[in-house]
């Protein structure tokens, strides 16, 4: 009888200390956390709705493309569209709560013909927007990243 209490007692033992080990190891161990969505490393809608604001001062300023938005800003209602449209995208495609719900790129800019260069423009303003905030170079990259796919159905149509 003896034998058989100290193997259940052994055992309970190697049991019990299997499981606290166990338990100390996760503890120990942390739980990675998921990386943050761009939208919110970007600083959410406060912060891409600021980059959008000075984005579109440096687009309508800059003499190379601000032809093509020259009746877009003319016009409040088409301007407010406008922005809330590019609010909109950003958010969306950096992972925000947004849907845009504006025209495909290239039916956005079909008969446009917008060159290589008005194109390299338009990327210009938005890095001097993201720069201006600060934006780190990571998330700069990330953001045009997403968006520089959307150069062949821009461009040339």
């Amino acid at each position: 009888m003896r034998k058989v209490t100290f193997s259940v007692l052994a055992g309970t033992f190697a049991i019990a200390l299997l499981a606290t080990s166990c338990k100390k190891e996760d503890e120990m161990t942390p739980t990675p956390s998921p990386t943050p969505s761009l939208y919110t490393r970007l600083g959410g809608d406060g912060a891409i709705t600021a980059v959008t604001d000075q984005f579109i001062q440096n687009v309508l300023a800059d003499p190379t493309i601000a032809d093509n938005f020259a009746a877009t800003g003319a016009d409040p209602y088409r301007f407010q569209l406008f922005r809330e449209r590019l609010i909109d995208q950003l958010c969306a495609a950096t992972g925000g709560p947004y849907t845009y719900k504006g025209a495909n790129m290239y039916d956005a800019h079909h008969n446009m013909n917008i060159t290589d260069a008005e194109f390299n423009s338009l990327v210009a303003a938005l890095v001097a927007a993201l720069d201006q905030f600060n934006v780190p170079d990571a998330e700069q990259n990330e953001l045009l990243g997403i968006l520089g796919p959307m150069q062949t159905d821009i461009v040339g149509h």
